[in-house]
């Protein structure tokens, strides 16, 4: 039986069970082991080669949509006693591909293939070249659900996004949620829609040519909800920042490998998405000869080959090494792209002047100079944060520039300040203009947070709706203590659990249209067309990156030769200070402005090259 033969419809996983019940629409049903040893193994005769639970042939079951949960029986002697006694109550399916009353209820059946997919055009595209738009659908419109986020996606082919990153979906307890505390990994949550609108809304995409990615959590799970230990041994001693680590090298750990293969199998297959966003895999504690990101990346690609799609993954990653985007066949992870941190952080001190916290590593612009042509700042440096020296060189002639995906708002660096406040809130017009060129021209895979496109006035906080009054209190206790180190008010922090910080975090869509808002937005939608029409902006060569900067006064130039040692190419000229400067740029004082912002000109300088003059937070794209 093959791992995808387990996503039939009432097969379960419970090594560890001596009976196996199947409550389905009120009735119980006695499950048989998929297959048993023999009666005189040394194991007993209830033992399991795999562990797997199924129906027998004859079971009289109900056809189409059914409620259902199981009753597993007595475990074996692993386990704490309180594993090892009776298990009465009805538990939800860990594969449960619905939960219409929440976590803690009966799972109901989904039938995945009744959806009638109008994406047949749709070819794929490849996440080289492309721009990403991360969203929250809880929160991306007022209505909250997948179906009302069809309704805005002419905003984001207008804007001209290659691809929506969505943040988790899958099931978690309480009315709204980050989506970091899911429970039911095969689930879509009931309050954004469901499985059947996940559907509609990746077919939406395609249709408009936009694809989708889907940010997904296998390194932990929410606080409430969580039943896999009852099934079998998901877990293993140990704790990352979320608690217990997810057991991928221990005891019965091939089965948890196949949970979270399967998974991924799922969304590629039933759902039509295109890539994955992968949190924090640095919590993945795979001893294993086979990571289980090669795994992962080896599945990605088979099924791509099988569809003929450009399927890929993107790891979130601040370990600083360049083995997380090294082929597997190079000895490498194999995934396709991963976060880079360091240019994050090289922006917001450049553009902000904060640098508290982790930002301390990167007050001097030095620092975004050295990202634009390493991409780590940290590549074995010193990292005063840290406390010691972090990160490796890249292996420029292994890895290309577009597998590092960039930012200068993503929903951890808003969501984890202390108000959730976006930098629209502290900065002009002029400097989000700023901004979006330093992203959108930078030779990365540029990805913006819903909202960042017309500066969005309402914050994004940290939002929580834990039943549990317990639960709700350790949480806002804990969001205070996580402060301290960044130096910001506890008392600006708001109280996850109050219903005004989900609601104050929707976006506003009337501001598009209005005022300087307006203007940030005609900025990015200028700025993503000319990086689709200037070649050199996406050259896929570490070795056309040039750049110039000078800390005193401000000025920064990035340039992107047409080829490696060639004399022409697109110019980037920044202005990070709060007055007017002059700032050196290639080629004549003829050269082509293809983008300004603010009044920028151009002059013949001393040594027989160019002179830009930059306004206060002025930006210029020039082609030399």
């Amino acid at each position: 039986m093959t791992t995808r033969d387990h996503l039939n419809r009432f097969d379960v996983w419970a090594p560890h069970a001596r009976s196996v019940t199947a409550r389905i629409e009120g009735e119980d049903h006695a499950m048989v082991p998929a297959a048993a040893l023999p009666a005189d193994s040394p194991e007993g005769p209830a033992a399991r080669r795999d562990g797997w639970w199924t129906l027998p042939d004859d079971a009289d079951v109900p056809a189409g949509t059914v409620r259902y949960g199981y009753v597993l029986g007595k475990t074996f002697d692993e386990g704490t006693p309180e594993e090892r006694s009776q298990v009465s109550e009805v538990l939800p399916d860990p594969r449960s591909r619905r939960q219409p009353q929440g976590v803690h209820d009966l799972s109901c059946t989904f039938d995945p293939s009744a959806h009638r997919w109008g994406d047949a055009a749709w070819t794929g595209r490849t996440l080289a070249g492309s721009v990403i738009y991360e969203l929250h659908i809880g929160t991306f419109t007022p209505a909250g659900t997948l179906d009302a986020a069809v309704e805005r996606l002419d905003h984001l082919v207008e804007l001209g996004v290659d691809f929506v990153e969505l943040l988790p979906v899958n099931g978690f307890n309480g009315e709204h949620n980050w989506g970091y505390d899911g429970v039911l990994w095969y689930t879509v949550d009931e309050s954004y829609g469901g499985p059947a609108a996940y559907q509609r809304f990746v077919d939406a995409c395609h249709q408009r040519g936009i694809g989708v990615i889907q940010d997904v959590v296998y390194n932990h799970l929410g606080p409430s909800g969580n039943y896999l230990p009852l099934f079998a041994d998901y877990f293993k001693p140990g704790s990352s920042t979320w608690g217990d680590l997810i057991n991928l090298d221990g005891w019965g750990s091939d089965g948890v490998r196949d949970y979270i293969l399967d998974n991924v199998e799922m969304w590629l297959r039933d759902y039509h998405v295109d890539g994955f966003r992968l949190d924090a895999v640095h919590a993945l504690q795979d001893h294993r000869a086979v990571h289980i990101l090669e795994e992962i990346a080896e599945l990605v690609e088979r099924v791509g080959v099988e569809t003929g799609k450009p399927l890929f993954t993107v790891a979130e990653s601040d370990l600083n090494d360049h083995r997380m985007i090294t082929p597997t066949t190079a000895h490498g992870l194999g995934m396709t792209g991963q976060w880079l941190d360091d240019f994050h952080h090289a922006a917001h001190v450049a553009l902000t002047g904060e640098t508290q916290g982790y930002y301390a590593d990167f007050a001097a612009l030095g620092t975004l100079d050295k990202v634009m042509r390493d991409a780590f700042y940290h590549d074995g440096t010193m990292s005063v944060f840290r406390g010691r020296h972090h990160g490796r060189p890249v292996d420029k002639q292994r890895v290309r520039p577009w597998q590092f995906v960039t930012c200068i708002q993503n929903h951890d660096q808003v969501g984890n300040r202390a108000a959730g406040d976006r930098i629209s809130a502290s900065l002009s017009a002029d400097q989000l203009v700023l901004g979006a060129t330093v992203l959108l021209t930078q030779p990365f895979t540029p990805m913006l947070f819903m909202g960042e496109e017309w500066g969005a006035s309402t914050p994004w906080q940290f939002f929580t709706a834990h039943p549990e009054p317990e639960l709700g209190e350790a949480v806002a206790k804990g969001r205070k203590a996580e402060f301290a180190a960044m130096g910001w008010d506890e008392s600006t922090v708001p109280d996850p659990q109050a219903p005004s910080t989900f609601t104050d975090s929707k976006l506003d869509w009337d501001e598009p249209g209005r005022g300087d808002h307006a203007r940030v937005l005609a900025a990015y939608r200028e700025l993503i067309a000319l990086r689709r029409a200037v070649p050199e902006l996406t050259d896929p060569r570490f070795a056309t990156i040039g750049t110039d900067h000078d800390e005193d006064a401000r000025w920064f130039v990035l340039r992107r030769a047409t080829a490696p040692g060639s004399d022409h190419g697109v110019a980037v000229v920044l202005n990070f200070g709060a007055g007017p400067v002059e700032a050196p740029v290639p080629g004549a004082a003829g050269a082509e402005v293809l983008f300004r912002s603010g009044e920028v000109s151009l002059t013949a300088g001393a040594d027989g090259g160019a002179v830009a003059a930059l306004p206060a937070h002025g930006a210029a794209v020039v082609r030399y």
